[in-house]
Formats: C-alpha cells, structure tokens, sequence
C-alpha cells in the first residue's frame, strides 16, 4: 500500500509541474509579480478570470489600477464576495491597493482580473499578453499561462 501511495505522488508531481513551470515571475522595479495566469475557457466564453501575486517591496504604497490585452475587449479589477450564501462579484474601478511590504494575492474564489469578451477560447499550455497598470510603478507587460484548475504554484507561499 505504501508503494502505491508514493507512486501516486510521484504521478500527482509530474502531472502537476508543467502547470507550476508554465508561468513566469517577474520583477519591475520594487513590485514581484507572481505567477500570472488564466483560467482555462469553453468555446464562446463571454469572461475569463486572471490571477498573480504582486508584493509591494518599496516604501510607498501603489495600486494595480487595471489592465489591458490584445486577447480580451477589457480587463477589470473585480472583488468577490460571500454574502448570506449569495455570491456577489462587482468591479473595482480604483483598482487594488498594494501596501509597502504587503502581497496582493488575486485567487480563485477571491478578488481576480476579469477578462471581458476574450478574442479566443483560451486553452491550457496558452499564452496571454497583457499590460499590467500600476498607479506609482507604471505599466509593465507580462504573459499570463493559461491554466486549468487550481496550479500548485498558485497554492504556494507568495514571494517575499
């Protein structure tokens, strides 16, 4: 029984690491971005959800104020929310704050970029360019790995 269960860890760990390789970290200027992706779409999908880590290193506060991308018509900061059981998403059009020494962690279930009218059904293994814009830092360009499910690199601990 021993066997078996090691042997399902070890399928569970080569099934899992090309989700966990797919997206790339990035750094500009005191922000780390963490593993950028996109949730897989069926055909004709009118939305698709987005989610990263940014930590804030500086000493000064900045604000992801949006984004925007060749493969969707709109990207919108959204928050999402548990209510008396009744899910409710809405847009945030300040965008989301990022402390000095605080991590943004946009996740499944939680707050996300949606994606509005995406050009294509996006599939795993994609690539998805999009421009992140930061109220201090600028704007910076970075590729979202189109996933499915919930990555592991995405369960991880955030950068520090």
């Amino acid at each position: 029984m021993t066997r078996n269960f090691a042997r399902g860890l070890v399928a569970l760990a080569v099934a899992v690491a090309p989700a966990a390789a797919g997206a790339k970290d990035y750094v500009f200027g005191d922000l780390r971005i963490g593993h950028p992706w996109v949730k897989a779409t069926p055909n004709a999908a009118p939305t698709a959800a987005a989610y990263l880590t940014v930590t804030n290193r500086g000493r000064a506060p900045d604000r992801l104020r949006g984004a925007a991308s060749p493969d969707a018509k709109s990207i919108e900061p959204h928050s999402m929310s548990m209510a008396g059981g009744v899910m409710r998403m809405r847009s945030l059009p300040g965008g989301f704050a990022i402390a000095p020494g605080a991590t943004l962690a946009l996740a499944p279930g939680g707050d996300h970029l949606m994606l509005i009218g995406p050009a294509r059904p996006f599939r795993a293994g994609d690539k998805v360019p999009v421009t992140l814009r930061f109220a201090g830092a600028g704007s910076v360009k970075v590729e979202f790995t189109v996933e499915t499910g919930m990555p592991a690199a995405a369960m991880a601990m955030p950068m520090r």
